[in-house]
């Protein structure tokens, strides 16, 4: 047999190189899609004003964008442009995008873990807002809701902010973000905290006690999505974040 033979050695497989961008690939892909989403948040408000007849101006860009309807609409329309994006770098290292992404359902145990976990970290942050006398709520958040509530958006704001926006938000830092980086120097618990950071930056119309709030958030979301290697559980865990927000402030706040 050749396999035992010393002139004919059997051949030598070479493990297969993880097709993953890895730090700097996925930072600047990171950033592309970043700029996808926003292109895509930014074309919605633009064509609700060509629809109104309104100039192509800043100012009335920032008028209608403030609207309930149109501000909504802008969170929607970032999601299939993060998609796209993310399918796009994905394509080009042909990798499986589910794989990629980690898009497998997670264990009820895991599920629940990650629920009590986000319910105490809340609590906590609830807690000490209401110590320093602070809002539990950004004032400009429920003002916003409060509005499209009386204006008939609020179907469509649930929408924005519990499924839209979770979705977009963690395919990008706890899917995109955390694969890459994971597997570069950084680490798990570098690309828990950088993927944390950036999904912190985003939300930087908040104030530095909010963002602080975001990023343990974001930390918690980290380890649960490394812990039960699902994506599916943080964008389950960052709706149910949402969607009490949003319905605690726009009804039951009244």
């Amino acid at each position: 047999m050749d396999s035992l033979n010393p002139d004919h050695p059997p051949p030598i497989i070479m493990p297969a190189t993880p097709r993953v961008w890895k730090f700097w690939g996925t930072a600047l892909w990171g950033l592309f899609i970043f700029v996808a989403m926003f292109v895509g948040q930014i074309g919605a408000v633009v064509l609700v004003a060509a629809q109104r007849g309104l100039p192509m101006e800043l100012a009335s860009i920032q008028v209608v964008g403030r609207e309930p309807q149109t501000l909504a609409l802008s969170v929607i329309m970032g999601l299939p442009a993060t998609l796209l994006a993310v399918w796009l770098a994905i394509a080009i290292k042909k990798a499986s995008f589910v794989d990629y992404l980690a898009l497998h359902w997670p264990s009820w145990k895991q599920l629940l873990l990650g629920a009590v976990g986000l319910i105490l970290l809340v609590l906590v942050w609830e807690t000490m807002s209401r110590a320093l006398g602070r809002e539990a709520t950004p004032g400009f958040m429920t003002d916003l809701l409060k509005s499209g509530r009386d204006k008939g958006a609020a179907l469509l704001l649930l929408f924005a902010f519990s499924v839209a926006a979770p979705m977009s938000e963690e395919v990008l830092a706890r899917g995109f973000l955390f694969r890459g980086w994971s597997a570069s120097f950084l680490g798990v618990p570098g690309a828990i905290l950088l993927s944390s950071l950036v999904w912190t930056i985003v939300h930087l119309q908040y104030d530095l006690y909010f963002l602080a709030e975001v990023l343990a958030i974001g930390l918690w979301f980290g380890y649960m999505r490394y812990r039960a290697n699902s994506l599916w559980l943080t964008i389950v865990l960052h709706a149910l974040n949402n969607l009490t927000a949003v319905v605690l402030t726009m009804w039951l706040g009244a």
